[in-house]
């Protein structure tokens, strides 16, 4: 199967815990997320733009943040207009981005970025609140197969 996201064809890397039984790739975790994000786990600012064709609108710091606490490496951020940042993954020599097609064909540059640190994204409840609802969501569908 092929997949839109950057990075997918390199995104080999093995899960470090098995905190979701099943989901031991990034492709996996990609397919369960797209079940599970919604306008609730969109940035604020971005709902009304949100919806099931552009599902992966909105979401990439608590997806990113996410990725890291299955797969491990590091999340950086593209500094986007606005002052917002992008967040992405590094692990090990594989740079992938689940959230990616939400700009379609725009090409983001994956160099140089700066990391991202989730101390500094959480500070924001919303935020906060929105990773851990993706968190929970993953759980129960992983917990039931």
């Amino acid at each position: 199967m092929s997949y839109i996201f950057f990075g997918w064809q390199t995104a080999t890397v093995p899960a470090v815990n098995d905190i979701y039984p099943g989901i031991d790739t990034p492709q996996k975790l990609y397919d369960a997320l797209t079940e599970i994000w919604c306008e609730y786990t969109c940035a604020p600012r971005l709902r009304e733009k949100w919806s099931r064709e552009n599902c992966t609108l909105g979401q990439c710091s608590i997806t990113a943040f996410l990725v890291q606490d299955i797969f491990g490496g590091r999340v950086y951020g593209i500094l986007r207009p606005g002052g917002n940042y992008h967040c992405y993954n590094v692990v090990g020599d594989a740079v992938f981005d689940l959230t990616s097609e939400q700009f379609g064909d725009e090409v983001l540059d994956y160099t140089d970025n700066p990391e991202q640190l989730r101390e500094v994204h959480f500070a924001k409840t919303e935020k906060l609140e929105r990773y851990e609802y993706l968190k929970a969501e993953l759980a129960k569908r992983t917990a039931a197969g």
